[in-house]
């Protein structure tokens, strides 16, 4: 065999080596390139057909951003596109923040969840508690225990947003429902009033949805001796470089905060500015242009999807997030586990269980019997999130339609991407 024989063997050797490296590795991007062709579809769907302006959806799968995606208008009058950074208001979401401040305190052995309320806000010593009769009439009877810490982080310390048949005692005292960006005083003396009224359930009896995490945002306040907005600063939001997630709007950001929408019967219209509005909950709001002193622990917060998803990274990976602890192990699985297994459960929430800040589903069968396979939440704008611990999973789906008890389009991007990941169950 001559030399350059040898050597054309050698390099077609070489070549061959190379081609099969290329190949795996093809191989391996090919079975991560997950097919989000649906969910993008679904979202230009309802954009198109005037159901939403506009939203952003972003997953991760095992740390990586695999999917973040814009579609529609930031703000339709305005001729503005949505991109991927637009500002939303996340309403609700603000709660899981506000929950792990909470276990951020706790791991630093400043309070119990066990804590009565009282030990902070002297005046939920003695609470009183509405019953409505069978003849429709009520009466007012005392709190059978004191509210914990573990009663507001479970949304059982019977508190409400006010709704019922003394609403109009909530309106007067400035406490029905879940909006404080109006309000010219801190979040503290905002809901100074709530222990003159009574509750609408008896502590640790039934899942209320209410003022439960506004509360707890007070007890941080005290507790840190910090406004709950240098709170979340100092030990959340900077900590995990969520750079655009706000009580309140930047001036030099007003150009990226999506506007909000009203959905009716046929399409969407343009929500009015809130110097206009006669429900401050269906209007654009104070976030830009407002008195700012009210911290809402409950619905406050302005964010973008990439800067959620960094602070579900964290949650993800048990309290870490590139080499930043926020919260200790322990807390994060104290958080994602069922704190509720004795609570009523209201008719939306069938099939879940509750934990400190999120609706929980449980494993029924087999390996994952018992665990907690995905834990979400979502806000009063149309915002939804979950994260699947045993899949690695996050997804964050951000638009502004308020209200919206009608469209399906969270319903519908949900199974696809369920599907374009292979989850099943």
């Amino acid at each position: 065999m001559t030399t350059n024989t040898i050597q054309r063997i050698t390099i077609r050797s070489k070549k061959v080596f190379i081609l099969m490296i290329l190949l795996a590795f093809n191989q391996k991007v090919f079975a991560n390139d997950y097919n989000f062709t649906a969910a993008k579809s679904i979202l230009n769907g309802y954009v198109n057909t005037d159901k939403i302006a506009g939203g952003v959806i972003l997953v991760m799968k095992d740390g990586k951003e695999i999917l973040h995606f814009a579609s529609g208008m930031q703000d339709i009058e305005a001729n503005k596109a949505m991109q991927v950074d637009s500002i939303f208001r996340i309403a609700s979401q603000t709660k899981a923040l506000t929950s792990a401040g909470v276990m951020i305190l706790k791991d630093r052995g400043l309070l119990k969840v066990t804590d009565r309320v009282s030990k902070y806000i002297p005046s939920f010593k003695k609470t009183t508690v509405l019953i409505i009769n069978e003849d429709k009439s009520h009466s007012i009877v005392p709190a059978q225990r004191e509210i914990t810490i573990h009663d507001l982080l479970t949304h059982s310390s019977g508190i409400s947003y006010g709704a019922g048949p003394i609403e109009k005692r909530w309106k007067s005292i400035g406490l029905y429902g879940w909006y404080f960006a109006d309000k010219n005083q801190s979040i503290a003396e905002a809901l100074a009033p709530i222990t003159t009224l009574p509750q609408k359930g008896q502590p640790g009896t039934d899942f209320i949805y209410g003022h439960s995490a506004d509360l707890l945002g007070v007890i941080i306040e005290i507790v840190s001796n910090k406004s709950l907005k240098d709170f979340f600063e100092d030990e959340i939001t900077h900590p995990l470089g969520m750079k655009d997630t706000h009580f309140y709007l930047p001036p030099s950001k007003k150009n990226r905060l999506a506007a909000v929408y009203n959905e009716t019967d046929t399409v969407i219209k343009r929500a009015v500015d809130a110097d206009k509005a006669s429900n401050l909950m269906t209007s654009q709001g104070h976030y830009v242009d407002g008195p700012r002193k009210a911290y809402s622990g409950g619905g406050g917060l302005i964010s973008t999807a990439r800067d959620y998803s960094r602070f579900l990274s964290m949650l993800l990976n048990k309290g870490t997030l590139s080499g930043t602890k926020i919260l200790s192990q322990a807390s994060v699985e104290e958080m994602i586990s069922n704190q509720t297994p004795d609570i009523d459960m209201p008719a939306y929430l069938e099939g879940y269980s509750f934990g400190y800040g999120f609706a929980l589903t449980m494993g029924k069968d087999g390996d994952l019997k018992g665990k907690t396979i995905r834990y979400e939440w979502g806000g009063a704008y149309h915002s939804k999130y979950y994260v699947r611990p045993e899949d690695g999973v996050i997804v964050v789906y951000l638009t502004q339609l308020r209200p919206n008890k009608k469209i399906k389009d969270w319903d519908e991007i949900d199974a696809v991407i369920s599907i374009a990941l292979g989850i099943k169950n």
